[in-house]
């Protein structure tokens, strides 16, 4: 990696890409449930459709594995988001919560495995040191469909965006494009051509031998654990900004991506001055703070405000405890077993946390 080299045109791309790859989801998705609530979708149906995206971290890696061994990476993120982008658009079409499940699902399928193509490529084709400049531009996709979604209001002169169904067409124009940008990105071969295939290690499961080291199988359990009101807050909370009457839901519940930018730099130092234990508390800590905050701005009109702080604490939440628990993994597990210790944690927390999240709601 030290021996690749980054034009202006390359980096303009990669960034492009990163861009638009998390814009196409976080502009629909963060309204979801709302919009699921304006439909009258509720009880398991909703659970269901919700879960649509953990079910598709569940699948995706076994995707993933198949697609890195037979086709350019580039290649692969073009075909997935331009099928994301049809089902984007049918799912916008659909009034029947059954049709729209298997619909959502199907898009999950082809998105949910772009995580891991988009890191590819870009590591591929960037010096190991850039990449988190090229990665940022993920986060700052994420806050702009916030943006996004108030601009939207202004110009097409409707008094609501959130909570119907045009998130969902935009999320497949955006899809449509990121398309066509993969058209034009860097061509990057197979990394894994040759090797054999093996489920057991597209899942990480192979890392389930660290699970003897008492601390390593604590730092698991406690994640999933964690990951079940971090998830729900991740599903629900535009419904719950909903039934407060908070309007430009994405755009406020954006405000927590925004927050997650500047955390995201203050974790590096933050770790070498606590420790990754001190840091990873502190960012429990705050996920206690967000709900205490939530429980009280629901209390009394004149403490509303709170919502604001449960948002910001997003940052803190999200880099000092997934953040340091994936440096966690990396000092303890061995270096030929780092890979799949983080695609089993990935696996654990936006997997089955997150399903269990959407149904314990």
């Amino acid at each position: 990696m030290e021996n690749v080299t980054m034009s202006l045109g390359v980096r303009i791309r990669l960034s492009l890409m990163m861009f638009l790859q998390f814009m196409m989801f976080a502009v629909w998705w963060v309204p979801l449930a709302a919009y699921l609530g304006k439909m009258g979708v509720d009880g398991t149906q909703r659970a269901l459709i919700l879960s649509s995206m953990a079910i598709g971290c569940l699948v995706s890696p076994v995707i993933g594995m198949i697609a890195d061994r037979h086709f350019n990476s580039e290649k692969v993120l073009f075909f997935v988001n331009l099928l994301c982008a049809g089902f984007l658009f049918f799912a916008a079409r659909t009034e029947c919560p059954t049709t729209l499940f298997w619909i959502l699902l199907a898009a999950m399928f082809c998105y949910m495995p772009t995580w891991g193509l988009t890191s590819a490529v870009a590591m591929a084709n960037s010096p190991a040191e850039q990449f988190p400049q090229i990665r940022v531009f993920g986060s700052i996709g994420w806050v702009a469909s916030g943006i996004f979604s108030l601009v939207a209001v202004k110009l097409m002169n409707v008094k609501e965006f959130d909570g119907t169904a045009l998130p969902l067409y935009f999320g497949a124009a955006v899809s449509l494009v990121g398309a066509l940008v993969a058209l034009v990105l860097p061509a990057t071969p197979p990394p894994a051509k040759g090797q054999k295939a093996s489920i057991m290690d597209s899942l990480g499961l192979r890392s389930l031998t660290l699970m003897k080291d008492a601390n390593f199988a604590v730092f698991i359990g406690v994640s999933l654990l964690v990951m079940i009101p971090f998830g729900i807050y991740w599903s629900y909370f535009s419904m719950y900004l909903d039934s407060m009457g908070y309007k430009l839901l994405t755009f406020t519940q954006n405000l927590g991506q925004a927050a997650e930018m500047v955390f995201m730099l203050l974790v590096t130092v933050a770790l070498k001055k606590m420790g990754v234990k001190k840091a990873m508390l502190l960012g429990l800590f705050c996920l206690l703070v967000r709900y205490a905050s939530f429980l009280a701005s629901g209390m009394s009109p004149g403490l509303a405000w709170l919502v604001y702080i449960g948002i910001l604490v997003h940052g803190i939440i999200y880099g000092f405890f997934f953040v340091g628990g994936q440096i966690y993994i990396n000092r303890v597990a061995p270096r030929e077993m780092q890979a799949q210790a983080q695609g089993f944690i990935f696996l654990v927390t936006f997997g089955i946390g997150l399903l269990v999240a959407n149904f314990v709601n």
